[in-house]
């Protein structure tokens, strides 16, 4: 079973007595699931798992439930003979979004009290939205995503005290041996080709097959695709989700990888409030990855975004990899001369970033340039810029020495990452291979949200 770190998260949540119920929300295929089925039969005896989806392609018993009797009558039909005393009954109520007014029943039944509950979604953020009745004081948010590349690495075989000796290294900005840095590079390449998808990663150690990797990869993006349509069908118009979609693999290979309005349907003088439904389906069902531009960059960087300029990552490299390269292994695994890998290096960071609970925006200056990442830095009440790069001119980011000149940014330090072996510090740069993004951090973890 592969390892998670949301999983003591989960665990610590079911066991402290709290009668606030845990929401695990994040895109479709990221292991919420199997994680909470696994903690919830450990732990309680009696386990109770509902699938709205499959209730709603079924018999439609949950379908038109309102009330906490309706429910209780729903939940007996199906399984009944499971169910026990509270202390012993974990009910698991998966796919919630599927009927978005039990989102609005937890509220009665966390008051009831008659069972313990934890539910899942992967289009929490969007049904949230749309919901008129949110359980304020009722429920804990907690985002899921895929493996990340720590995750990755204990996947296959990296214990504990291993992770612990890189991150030490990290801290003190000490380089690995030449040995050390191309075993970790080489892990790190094959998680650009596989990912953190859990099924990508099982099929990866299993098997080592890339047609059967690029597969599943495939019939995710498919299944993404249906979830498009079945939202615009639910809002009753079409949108241009997909298309926006399909257009990031080929913008992240842009010198600018910011979306263009105008390149959506190929109109000039098109408008980006004409794809606010758009871009919300994109970022919150969590299929994607958004950067949001700053052009006065100081903290917090809230305050200065800039609405209408928007990067999109997708939400996992492997992913992104197999659109590029399909089952092309050479490029990544070899850095083949005249392949640019910084698409997929940056798309990674982005991921990692993101998994550690970090807001992430770029610095877009007309005159001075652009910069990969920023995030805040809490601890200074500063911010931090990171460059992304990949081959032999790492050392070149004239945008970032043109936001670090500007004395009124107040920016303490910067951080260059590439595929280079030896860390050093240079001014106020620090250059660390790109691997150690798995610990890049800042105070501005993002807590669950409760309400």
């Amino acid at each position: 079973m592969l390892y998670r770190k949301i999983s003591q998260y989960i665990e610590n949540h079911l066991l402290s007595g709290s009668d606030k119920i845990l929401v695990i929300e994040g895109a479709r295929q990221v292991g919420k699931s199997f994680i909470i089925r696994d903690i919830g039969r450990r732990l309680f005896p009696n386990f109770v798992e509902v699938n709205f989806a499959e209730d709603a392609e079924g018999r439609g018993l949950f379908r038109n439930v309102h009330t906490t009797d309706d429910f209780y009558f729903a939940l007996s039909m199906l399984v009944g003979d499971k169910l026990g005393e509270k202390a012993s009954t974990l009910v698991f109520l998966d796919e919630i979004q599927q009927y978005p007014q039990l989102l609005t029943l937890l509220k009665f039944l966390r008051q009831e009290g008659k069972f313990n509950y934890i539910a899942s979604g992967s289009l929490l953020g969007i049904t949230l939205r749309s919901t008129t009745s949110i359980p304020i004081g009722s429920i804990v948010r907690k985002e899921m995503f895929q493996l990340d590349f720590e995750e990755f690495l204990i996947a296959n075989g990296y214990g504990q005290d291993a992770i612990n000796s890189l991150r030490e290294k990290f801290l003190r900005k000490e380089s690995l041996s030449p040995q050390q840095h191309e075993h970790v590079m080489g892990m790190f390449r094959r998680y650009l080709l596989v990912g953190g998808m859990p099924d990508a990663v099982n099929e990866y150690i299993t098997s080592h097959n890339i047609m059967k990797i690029r597969s599943l990869h495939d019939s995710i993006l498919s299944l993404y695709g249906d979830d498009a349509s079945k939202y615009e069908d639910r809002v009753g118009k079409r949108l241009m989700i997909r298309r926006i979609y399909d257009m990031v693999p080929s913008l992240m290979e842009n010198q600018k990888k910011r979306i263009v309005v105008k390149d959506i349907q190929g109109i000039e003088g098109d408008r980006f409030a004409n794809y606010l439904d758009e871009f919300e389906y994109l970022v919150s069902s969590g299929i994607t990855i958004d950067v949001r531009a700053v052009s006065n960059p100081v903290y917090p960087l809230t305050q200065s975004v800039h609405k209408n300029l928007i990067k999109l990552y997708m939400n996992d490299v492997g992913m992104l990899c197999s659109r590029l390269y399909g089952i092309n292994l050479m490029p990544v695994l070899n850095d083949e001369s005249g392949v640019n890998l910084g698409s997929l290096y940056e798309n990674a960071v982005a991921r990692e970033l993101r998994s550690h609970g970090m807001r992430l925006f770029y610095y877009d200056n007309r005159h001075k340039g652009e910069v990969d990442f920023l995030i805040d830095d809490n601890s200074s009440s500063s911010i931090l810029p990171i460059e992304v790069k990949s081959g032999k001119d790492y050392a070149v980011h004239s945008a970032l020495n043109n936001l670090l000149s500007v004395k009124d940014y107040n920016v303490r330090s910067a951080i260059v990452l590439s595929d280079k072996r030896e860390i050093k510090t240079v001014g106020n740069i620090t250059y660390l291979p790109v691997y150690h993004a798995m610990f890049i951090s800042n105070d501005n973890v993002q807590e669950p949200v409760g309400f």
